[in-house]
């Protein structure tokens, strides 16, 4: 059995929820699982549709994008994973879709403002939106840029990727991170679904007024913070 196997199980799994999700359409989108201690992470295979998948085809590369384990070309996007995990140390898990909606604001190019109570039960902020990458980067390292064009902004905004764990690309799709691949997977589902609402709360209303900030602290607070009461006590 290979000395990656809990990360390949992972990232499978992880994988195999975006479809279940409708977070994706044929292969449009990938999962990866990082074992810190080895400085791998495993990651769906570029092009093979998920009813194809196994666990076994899970490929496990470093940190520099390099292949450890494998017979199968990893995912496209696999220099993008790389440098997230290379710079930012206490991630497990990413997942890249282009699920409609999230991709949508990523093409417009826009923030998706918070508008309501589910947006702010995750994010005291509006789901940042990257700019399109210059010329220069586009020409170069693509996926490789990609990722420290998430980092850049994330910097620009002085935001914490601990606190907002979510990114549209302009004129590109989303891309959600966590501490495992479950969690990712979770935070790829819900931006898609705030998303949606959005989109919807601005045909409504085009006008629409963002979260009043006493709703944003309460809804946020009761789930994250302190005194949080959201759910059962654990233990």
């Amino acid at each position: 059995m290979s000395i990656y196997q809990d990360i390949k199980e992972e990232a499978y799994k992880a994988n195999m929820q975006l479809p279940k999700l409708n977070l994706v359409l044929f292969t449009f989108g990938n999962v990866s699982a990082a074992d810190r201690a080895k400085r791998v992470f495993a990651i769906k295979p570029s092009g093979v549709p998920y009813e194809e998948l196994s666990a076994d085809k899970m490929v496990v590369v470093d940190f520099d994008g390099n292949t450890v384990e494998g017979d199968l070309r990893p995912s496209s996007d696999t220099q993008t994973h790389a440098v997230l995990y290379k710079n930012w140390e206490d991630i497990n898990g990413i997942v890249h879709t282009h699920s409609t909606y999230a991709t949508a604001w990523a093409q417009a190019q826009k923030a998706i403002p918070i508008f309501g109570t589910t947006h702010a039960d995750h994010l005291t902020v509006d789901i940042p939106c990257a700019p399109p990458m210059e010329d220069e980067m586009i020409k170069g390292n693509y996926e490789y840029e990609t990722g420290f064009q998430i980092i850049n902004h994330f910097t620009s905004l002085c935001l914490s990727h601990k606190e907002v764990e979510m990114i549209l690309v302009g004129n590109h799709a989303p891309f959600t991170w966590g501490k495992t691949a479950e969690k990712a997977v979770y935070n790829s589902a819900v931006l898609e679904a705030v998303a949606q609402m959005a989109i919807l709360t601005q045909q409504i209303n085009p006008q629409a007024p963002k979260l009043k900030d006493s709703l944003i602290e309460k809804h946020y607070e009761r789930k994250h913070g302190d005194g949080a009461y959201y759910g059962q006590e654990k233990g």
